[in-house]
C-alpha cells in the first residue's frame, strides 16, 4: 500500500484545468474592480418584464464572461467531486478520497436542494432564500456541517477511525500515510488528513468536531433566544421601571469582558462553588416560562384545551429541565436517579451555560427596540381595542411582526457562538482536553504549525466555512425579507 497523493491519476487534466480557470477568474474580478473604480456611474434601467437591465460596453461584457468563468469553475469542481466517487480507492486521491466519505452528505444536500428549489413558492421565506445565490450559497455550507453532524453522530458515518485511537508511528505524519497493517480494527488503510501530535486521524476529529458544534451553537443560540424574547418583550412593552432595570442589568453583563466571564465561569473553583448549576437552574427556566405563557394567553379562554395543552408541553419540559440541572456531583441534586433522563458532562453543562449567560443581554436589547417600535402600529392598538391581554398582545402580535429581524440575527448569532466555543477550545476551558472540537484541534495543532502545518488547518478551514456560511445565509434572510 502507497500513501496516497492528494488528487491521484486526475490531477494529471482537471488540476490544470481547475488552475487555469481559477486563475482567469481571479484576473478577470480584479481586471473588473479596477475597471468599476473608474467607470461612470449607471443608472438601473428595467426591461418590460421587470427584469434589470445589465451593464452594456466593455465592462458589462466582463461581468459576463467572469459570471460564465465562475460557473466553469464550479462546473469543474463538481466534475472532480462526482468522477472521484467512481474511482477505485486511491486512484482519486486524498480530496478524492475525503469527496467519498462525504458521499451521504452530498446525497442529502442534493436531495434537500432539488425539493426546495422545486416547491419554493409554498414554503414562505424559506422558499425566497433560494431566489438569492448568497442565501444558497450560505444555506450550503450550513447544511454541509448540519447533515455532517447528523451522519456522524447518528449513524457513525464518514468517519475513517476513532477520534481518540493512537496508532503508533503516526504521529505528525503529513496527509495520505498509510496505516501500519493490524494497527486499526476496522482497518482503513489510510491517514486521508494525516495525524496530530498524538497520532490521531485529523480527519475524524474534524468531522466528529462538527457534531459538538452542530450541538452546543443552535441549542445555545435558540435558550439565549428565549431568555431574550421573554424579557425584552415586557420590557420594550410596559417601559418604566422594570424596562430600566432589566435594561440596567443587560449592560452591566454587556460592559463586562466576554473573555474573561468565560475564564470566571469555567475555572475549576468557580465551578466548585455550583454557580454554574445556579445558573443553568435560573436560564433553563425560561423555555418553560416562555411555552407556558405562549399558550396561556392564546387559550386562557378555552379551559380544557388550555390545561391540555400546557400538561403536553411543560411536563415534558419539565422532566428535561431537571434532568439537566441536575447532577450528582453538584450543590443541586434535587432530582431522582430514576427519573434524570440523561447526564450532561460538567464540561459541556459549563460552557453551555457561560454561551447563554452572555448571549441572552443582547438578543434582550434587539426584541426590546423592536418591541418599542412595534408596541406603536396600528394592529396592536386594534389587539388593545379588543380587550386582548397584554401577554397576547407580545406574543402574538409583536412577536410574529419582529420575525425577520430575530430570524437574521439568530443565524448571525449562531456564527458567534462557533465562534465562542472554538475560542474557548482554544483556551483550554470548559471541553475536556481529549474533545475533538475545532478550538480544541486547532489549539493542538497551533503548537507546531511552523514544522507540521496539517493538524491545525483543516479545522481551522471547517470553523471558517461555517460561520462564513451562516453569515451568507443570514445576509440572504436579510436581502428576501426587504422584499416583503
Amino acid at each position: 500500500m502507497e500513501e496516497l497523493t492528494w488528487t491521484g491519476s486526475m490531477g494529471a487534466i482537471l488540476v490544470p484545468l481547475i488552475t487555469l480557470t481559477a486563475a482567469v477568474f481571479l484576473t478577470g474580478v480584479v481586471v473588473q474592480l479596477v475597471m468599476g473604480a473608474f467607470a461612470p456611474e449607471v443608472k438601473l434601467q428595467s426591461n418590460p418584464d421587470g427584469t434589470l437591465q445589465g451593464r452594456g460596453g466593455l465592462l458589462g461584457r466582463l461581468e459576463n464572461y467572469t459570471g460564465w468563468l465562475f460557473m466553469l469553475l464550479v462546473a469543474l469542481i463538481v466534475a472532480f467531486i462526482v468522477i472521484a466517487w467512481f474511482m477505485p480507492y486511491g486512484d482519486a486521491g486524498i480530496l478524492g478520497e475525503v469527496s467519498k466519505r462525504f458521499l451521504p452528505t452530498w446525497i442529502a444536500l442534493i436531495i434537500t436542494f432539488v425539493l426546495s428549489i422545486t416547491f419554493k413558492r409554498r414554503l414562505g421565506l424559506y422558499g425566497k432564500l433560494f431566489d438569492s445565490t448568497i442565501g444558497m450559497i450560505g444555506f450550503g455550507l450550513v447544511m454541509f456541517w448540519v447533515f455532517t453532524s447528523i451522519f456522524v453522530g447518528l449513524f457513525d458515518m464518514i468517519g475513517t477511525h476513532d477520534p481518540l485511537q493512537q496508532i503508533s508511528g503516526l504521529k505528525n505524519k503529513t496527509p495520505g500515510v498509510v496505516v501500519p497493517e493490524g494497527q486499526d480494527e476496522g482497518f482503513f488503510p489510510h491517514y486521508l488528513l494525516g495525524g496530530d501530535n498524538l497520532a490521531r486521524d485529523i480527519f475524524t476529529r474534524m468531522v466528529h468536531g462538527s457534531v459538538i458544534v452542530m450541538v452546543i451553537a443552535p441549542l445555545a443560540t435558540i435558550f439565549a433566544f428565549m431568555v431574550g424574547i421573554t424579557l425584552g418583550l415586557p420590557a420594550g412593552y410596559y417601559g418604566g421601571r422594570l424596562d430600566t432595570v432589566l435594561s440596567f442589568l443587560a449592560n452591566l453583563i454587556l460592559a463586562f469582558p466576554v473573555i474573561l466571564l468565560f475564564y470566571l465561569l469555567v475555572t475549576p473553583e468557580i465551578v466548585a462553588t455550583g454557580l454554574p448549576n445556579f445558573l443553568a437552574a435560573f436560564l433553563f427556566v425560561f423555555p418553560l416560562v416562555f411555552f407556558g405563557v405562549l399558550i396561556n394567553s392564546r387559550y386562557k379562554n378555552q379551559a380544557g384545551k388550555n390545561g391540555l395543552l400546557l400538561a403536553l408541553v411543560l411536563a415534558p419540559l419539565a422532566v428535561l429541565y431537571f434532568s439537566t440541572i441536575s447532577d450528582a456531583g453538584s450543590p443541586l441534586y434535587i432530582w431522582p436517579e430514576a427519573l434524570d433522563l440523561f447526564d450532561i458532562p460538567g464540561g459541556i453543562l459549563v460552557v453551555f451555560v457561560s454561551v447563554v449567560f452572555v448571549n441572552s443581554p443582547t438578543v434582550f436589547r434587539i426584541v426590546r427596540g423592536l418591541a418599542l417600535d412595534i408596541k406603536t402600529r396600528d394592529y396592536v392598538a386594534a389587539a388593545q381595542t379588543r380587550g386582548e391581554g397584554p401577554w397576547y398582545i407580545m406574543l402574538w402580535e409583536i412577536l410574529p411582526n419582529a420575525r425577520g429581524p430575530l430570524i437574521v440575527d439568530f443565524c448571525l448569532r449562531i456564527g458567534y457562538t462557533t465562534i465562542l466555543l472554538g475560542t474557548l477550545g482554544f483556551f483550554g476551558l470548559g471541553l475536556p482536553p481529549e474533545s475533538p472540537d475545532w478550538g480544541s484541534t486547532i489549539n493542538e495543532g497551533r503548537k507546531l504549525l511552523l514544522i507540521f502545518a496539517h493538524p491545525a488547518l483543516p479545522p481551522a478551514i471547517a470553523l471558517l466555512s461555517l460561520v462564513l456560511g451562516l453569515n451568507l445565509l443570514a445576509d440572504g434572510l436579510r436581502e428576501e425579507s426587504l422584499k416583503d
